[in-house]
């Protein structure tokens, strides 16, 4: 059994896992099975990748008016593309701890940004990996708790009070990192840029340190190759992994978390070039997407070149929906006409980019309507690595994607739940709940007919309300029993 696994009761009460829970269900699929069998022979090779605050409408196969995503095209092309993805929170640290463990994340304490951390009683994506084999590296962007307890390190690390959240990714299942503790410039990362980048911070000065560090185990702080990109500043770590395991012949597992599009935002002359004719906020913001498009087309390259593109499944979200109260300044992302944006549980916040890619096993312009989210990966990877989650005896909120990839399930049968500080809002396959507060009412949305949430169905359909608001009541009873360490 994993190392965190450490002596886990039987819970009472709800309990939302994948497979063979009392709402779900994870019975698989023919080519599930055939999938199973295939990689106990040759395990495939896992990387997740996420950008920071890019919008449901910051891709160009999304239809952008401006944005050029070439290379995030192609891999929608040759992939599956989800209509309805949605990340499990609408700011990064909780969102980033769904996909770690498949579970939501104030089951843990990682209430928001900034907030709690992965609790050594968590059982990783890494760790789960590792018990198959698996080489295990991570790479950007961490915010999963801090890196150092005795230097001084962007939000919390070295700060006696924050001691309790030293959580780094070393400890919790990977065998080599290259992180930040939150987030950077998306040029020069570490240097404080002007205060036209916005988010920059009075105490800050620009040209000097942005007082946070890339850190690559206990004490080791990265000197070198940190100028320019960001987005290129990381994939230059993460690519020698890839091409260190496959030389070892060992399956890998890469997780790569870029800061783009998060602000400071600013962007080299040489990809704010094809948007000469926009203003320089949008040159900036469009020119980091670009340079992260860039390098994710790096890496799909390299996968070619290293022959195991076809035994490599590569997955691309964002953590959640664009910054800022509106399209101005540097704040460029687009949601297509969603309501809210980042911190707001209406779909501008939460929904964002969904692509998966498996060359020679998944179709070529597959689409996949079902919603589906961020704590969807832990069960997704377990199931095909064959390994069952169900002894881990605790409540996951994902399920496994690929009855939906495959096409053998189209309606999701386990509903999406979220609680962010005040709000609240559950998703099914046609009906969304939200609730701006405790002391509100809860709304109703058609939400496959109506995506920007304009016809409060709530009066016209008190059966259906009453009905998800008691589902959303049940399951979160059991995130309050988990908090209290019910699952440990």
């Amino acid at each position: 059994m994993l190392r965190k696994y450490i002596g886990i009761t039987a819970l009472s009460g709800l309990l939302l896992i994948g497979c063979g829970s009392l709402l779900g269900s994870c019975k698989s699929s023919p080519k599930s099975d055939l999938h199973q069998q295939e990689n106990r022979e040759s395990p495939p090779n896992i990387i997740l990748i996420m950008a920071d605050d890019q919008g449901w409408g910051d891709t160009g196969y999304n239809g952008h008016p401006n944005l050029l995503t070439p290379n995030l095209d192609k891999m929608a092309a040759s992939g599956a593309i989800f209509e309805r993805f949605y990340a499990a929170a609408p700011v990064c640290s909780p969102t980033r701890g769904s996909v770690m463990t498949g579970r939501h994340p104030l089951r843990y304490g990682i209430c928001t940004a900034n907030c709690g951390h992965i609790k050594q009683e968590e059982i990783t994506l890494a760790e789960l990996v590792k018990e198959k084999g698996y080489a295990t590296g991570h790479f950007g962007k961490w915010h999963l708790g801090t890196l150092t307890r005795d230097t001084l390190d962007a939000n919390r690390g070295g700060r006696a009070k924050f001691d309790g959240d030293y959580a780094p990714p070393w400890d919790n299942g990977f065998d080599v990192s290259f992180v930040t503790e939150s987030k950077v410039p998306t040029w020069n990362p570490m240097i404080t840029p002007p205060k036209s980048a916005e988010d920059v911070g009075d105490k800050l000065v620009e040209g000097e340190s942005f007082q946070t560090f890339y850190w690559t185990g206990p004490g080791e702080i990265v000197t070198d190759n940190l100028e320019g990109d960001d987005s290129r500043v990381i994939m230059d770590r993460a690519i020698p992994f890839i091409e260190n395991s496959v030389n070892q012949k060992k399956p890998f597992l890469t997780i790569i978390w870029f800061h783009t599009p998060h602000l400071p935002v600013l962007s080299g002359e040489e990809y704010k070039k094809p948007y000469a004719n926009l203003s320089e906020d949008q040159q900036n913001y469009y020119g980091v997407m670009s340079a992260l498009d860039l390098q994710v087309g790096r890496l799909r390259d390299k996968l070619e070149e290293l022959g195991v593109a076809e035994n490599t499944i590569l997955f691309y979200t964002s953590d959640n929906g664009p910054e800022g109260k509106s399209v101005t300044g540097r704040t460029q992302g687009l949601t297509k006409g969603l309501k809210g944006r980042k911190r707001s549980l209406y779909e501008g916040g939460i929904r964002v980019p969904g692509i998966v890619e498996w060359k020679g096993k998944i179709a070529p312009g597959t689409k996949i309507t079902a919603p589906s989210y961020t704590s969807d990966y832990f069960p997704t990877i377990a199931n095909l690595l064959g390994v069952d989650i169900q002894p881990y005896n605790r409540p996951y909120d994902g399920v496994d994607l690929f009855p939906f990839i495959y096409g053998n399930q189209t309606q999701r049968e386990q509903p999406l739940a979220f609680n962010f500080e005040s709000q609240s809002a559950l998703i099914e396959e046609d009906y969304k709940i939200y609730r701006k507060g405790p002391n509100s009412e809860f709304e109703l949305y058609h939400i496959k007919n109506d995506p920007g949430e304009t016809i409060d169905l709530a009066k016209k359909d008190p059966r259906k309300l009453e009905e998800m608001v008691k589902y959303w009541e049940d399951w979160n009873a059991s995130v309050k029993r988990s908090e209290a360490g019910e699952d440990y």
